[in-house]
């Protein structure tokens, strides 16, 4: 199965209707975002080395934490497109009533903003531009 038919399978086996994603609030956005951010990371890092499980876990928990999801989020600003930027500042200044543990508010907005540009993508079953984006994020901050 290609990977951009996941969800429209998904959405076909669980008879799930096709809703306006620019109806969504950018917290549902953020919401499936953050698992599609954090899968491509794992696979990346899974990718790269078959070993240890706690190994893995501390790989992938560099490159999903908030600090480096916020640092990624601001050099891709001019490489975003003009929606993407939108979803991303509505993903930045929604109010969220959690916050993470280890990072300060700002970083925690800019991740939020990240992971909602991550979801629209999915959601949009534009799984290719959500690869592309990450990988050259992680091109610009030094993680690849």
């Amino acid at each position: 199965m290609e990977q951009e038919a996941l969800l429209q399978y998904i959405r076909q086996q669980f008879d799930l209707k096709e809703a306006d994603i620019n109806a969504y609030s950018p917290l549902t956005l953020a919401y499936i975002g953050d698992s599609i951010y954090d899968l491509v990371m794992k696979s990346i890092v899974v990718g790269r080395a078959n070993c240890a499980a706690n190994k893995l876990h501390k790989q992938t928990s560099e490159l999903v934490k908030a600090g480096t999801q916020a640092q990624m989020a601001e050099l891709l600003q001019e490489h975003m497109t003009e929606e993407e930027q939108i979803v991303y500042k509505r993903g930045r200044n929604a109010k969220s009533y959690t916050t993470a543990k280890n990072a300060s508010v700002s970083d925690y907005r800019k991740a939020t903003g990240m992971e909602a540009v991550c979801g629209y993508l999915y959601l949009q079953g534009n799984t290719e531009r959500i690869v592309d984006l990450l990988k050259l994020g992680m091109q610009l901050c030094g993680k690849l």
